[in-house]
């Protein structure tokens, strides 16, 4: 149930950007979610690839500075209130989380977040005893 999240150390200069998604395209990994986070001098850029060990790998090599860490992927209802849910079964279990973003999926009537927590096993066994959708790492790194 845990997916693999790549994140990427990235100095706040013209083109970085551009170049990360270079690398993963001459190299056929496609990008399925992304969220950058910024300050002044730098920022993390935080993927779902379809490969993410390989994506590490092929990054590592042209010089970037790479981490990979567990997430977990939840479809909730599309609806008012159906990422409220999964929150207050997180809340009320003490879970904290630590950071979280939507992405975009081939799923009918569901959006899909994704939600990075101290420890994500747990957390994902959590939701799924309260009826709440988590999906397979396969599945995620196929949409």
């Amino acid at each position: 149930m845990l997916v693999k999240q790549i994140s990427i150390f990235l100095e706040n200069k013209s083109g970085r950007l551009a170049e990360v998604t270079k690398v993963l395209e001459d190299n056929r990994i496609d990008i399925g979610a992304l969220s950058l986070a910024d300050t002044t001098d730098f920022g993390i850029l935080r993927l779902i690839v379809n490969d993410p060990d390989g994506a590490k790998r092929i990054l590592k090599d042209n010089d970037f500075t790479v981490s990979c860490t567990d997430v977990i992927a939840v479809a909730v209802p599309d609806r008012p209130g159906g990422l409220a849910r999964a929150l207050e079964i997180l809340n009320k279990e003490s879970v904290e989380i630590e950071y979280m973003y939507a992405f975009v999926g081939r799923a009918e009537d569901v959006a899909l977040v994704i939600l990075r927590v101290e420890n994500p096993a747990d957390a994902a066994d959590k939701l799924l005893r309260n009826g709440v959708r988590v999906l397979p790492s396969q599945q995620v790194y196929k949409l």
